[in-house]
């Protein structure tokens, strides 16, 4: 609260739509997430567990992500208990390049092997 001059609850409220600002603003959107990573996990942990970053995920992402109700069920039905940085960082990646309908997406690109096994699962939900 020192950051934004606020020194009671009347202050900081006066500072919501300022706050809200930052949340459009590509830039600072990431500096945002990616801040949250550290944020939500353990200090003694270098992973998220899965339900924090479930959660975490759905605060960040799930007004904006077209595919992020998709990917919740993917990651409730998934094998991984834990999600680390570097998936947590191409998260935010994926959401902002990817189509809703996967079309651009580049199989052999350098996404981790969570995001590629999510394609995987959408596809052939969507082709059921």
């Amino acid at each position: 609260m020192t950051s934004l001059q606020c020194d009671c609850t009347e202050r900081l409220q006066s500072k919501f739509d300022y706050l809200r600002s930052q949340l459009n603003d590509l830039s600072a959107f990431k500096q945002i997430y990616r801040y949250a990573f550290d944020f939500a996990r353990d200090k003694d942990q270098r992973s998220l567990d899965i339900d924090t970053a479930k959660s975490m995920l759905a605060l960040l992402l799930g007004r904006t992500w077209a595919l992020f109700s998709a990917f919740y069920q993917f990651l409730e039905q998934s094998k991984y208990r834990v999600m680390n940085k570097d998936q947590w960082f191409n998260v935010l990646e994926f959401s902002r390049t990817v189509l809703a309908d996967l079309s651009n997406y580049d199989e052999d690109g350098a996404w981790p092997v969570l995001l590629d096994e999510f394609v995987e699962w959408q596809k052939a939900r969507q082709s059921s």
